[in-house]
């Protein structure tokens, strides 16, 4: 048996796709520059898929200080690891702008947020350890405490009764420490992490937390601190995570804490420690956005207002949106398992075929039987986009006589994900 025999089959992620070459459900290609309208296959599309928040990726000041970036640094700088070459004062003032931002100590940069995460995560965990991770944490998250190689328990999806049970048994013979980690927003079903009562139950049991807050920074809670800041327990989160990929529209992410664990972290987080240092192209960019999500109210506001009425819109036409309490607006539809793909595959190719880009997720983000058209309302969107969209969800659901509401059984399934 060849190692590579395995490359031959479907098996695998996604591997009927893979097999096939398919570029629809999996891996679309689209034009790079992000907006409210993109395109796909040459057709201009409005874009519901992309992570632009506060319409930061079309901001002309931003770029303007990426080009000057590039054209004084090249986009070689700086050279090596931040453990021997690349550790700059641009770096250093760009993290202490972050940890003051988020009311924390100190603050440490990563490349990747994904790698990040599982850096985090991965550093702070030893031998007598327990990591208590949230049934739906993202694969980052899933990742680092694999990563860690300690013991871990999983709690169901933001159920306190669940994730006290396992705190009162991880204390009746404990001989280290525990460590939640959660993300904040779940990116997936835009639901919140319940905060208030985890921070309740941290203190409580003498644990410590993590979020990862990718989606909820920059666009929850004051000045877009985030979803800690939203519950108003940001000083009871222990490390709290942010990325640049979803509001700031960049790359990297960072880690922010006491200064103690900053400076533990970053000499013992391997995925940072080892890696080239973060380019300055993005970290004087980086410092550029940060003023415009610190003052980004207005365009706050506009993704509120968009995700309003896109999600009012959707449910006046029958479909069912998720209880997301952030800007996520995810649209769930069920029919017979045994033509569930055929019936995702018609609505998609309705929607792009009508200039509509959407995202599809099924099973095991969300249960059997369903799949969910993730959307990304941004500051960008205007209110014609809006109404276009509403108008397509609209005559697809009468040209494909679909039935698009949710019986009441179905109903408790789907909402038992936000309960």
């Amino acid at each position: 048996m060849d190692i590579f025999d395995k490359c031959k089959t479907d098996a695998g992620n996604f591997g009927k796709y893979r097999k096939m070459g398919d570029t629809f459900f999996t891996r679309p290609i689209l034009d790079p520059i992000p907006g409210r309208t993109m395109k796909y296959n040459g057709k201009e599309m409005i874009m519901w898929s992309v992570n632009n928040y506060l319409g930061l990726a079309e901001n002309k000041d931003i770029q303007q200080v990426a080009l000057d970036a590039v054209k004084e640094f090249s986009i070689s700088s700086p050279m090596g690891s931040r453990m021997m070459s690349g550790n700059t004062q641009y770096h250093i003032d760009l993290e202490k702008k972050l940890a003051k931002y988020e009311q924390k100590e100190s603050a440490f940069l990563f490349n990747y947020g994904y790698l990040g995460v599982m850096g985090t995560i991965a550093s702070l965990v030893g031998k007598d350890d327990v990591i208590v991770m949230d049934k739906l944490a993202h694969a980052s998250i899933v990742d680092g405490v694999l990563l860690s190689h300690q013991k871990f328990r999983v709690f169901r999806h933001n159920d306190m009764q669940s994730l006290e049970n396992l705190l009162k048994r991880l204390n009746k013979n404990r001989k280290g420490g525990i460590f939640i980690v959660i993300e904040g927003t779940y990116g997936m079903t835009g639901d919140l992490a319940k905060l208030d009562e985890i921070t309740y139950l941290k203190d409580k049991y003498n644990a410590r937390l993590f979020i990862d807050d990718a989606h909820g920074f920059g666009v929850m809670g004051e000045n877009g601190r985030g979803t800690g800041d939203y519950f108003g327990v940001q000083d009871k989160i222990d490390i709290y995570f942010g990325t640049f990929a979803k509001s700031f529209a960049s790359i990297g992410g960072f880690s922010a804490s006491q200064k103690e664990v900053i400076d533990w972290i970053q000499y013992n987080a391997r995925t940072q420690v080892f890696a080239k240092s973060l380019p300055m192209v993005y970290v004087k960019s980086l410092n550029k956005t940060l003023e415009y999500v610190i003052n980004g109210d207005e365009n706050r506001k506009t993704v509120w207002d968009n995700s309003n009425k896109l999600k009012t819109g959707l449910r006046d036409l029958d479909y069912f949106v998720g209880d997301a309490k952030s800007p996520i607006c995810p649209v769930f539809v069920t029919t017979r398992e045994d033509i569930m793909e055929e019936t995702g595959r018609k609505m998609l190719t309705y929607l792009r075929e009508k200039n509509i880009f959407v995202t599809v997720v099924t099973y095991p983000v969300i249960p059997k039987g369903y799949f969910m058209f993730r959307m990304i309302p941004t500051a960008s969107h205007k209110q014609e986009d809006i109404d276009k969209t509403l108008e397509v969800f609209q005559s697809m659901r009468n040209d494909l006589k679909l039935n698009v509401t949710i019986d009441e059984k179905h109903r408790k399934k789907i909402e038992k994900i936000y309960s």
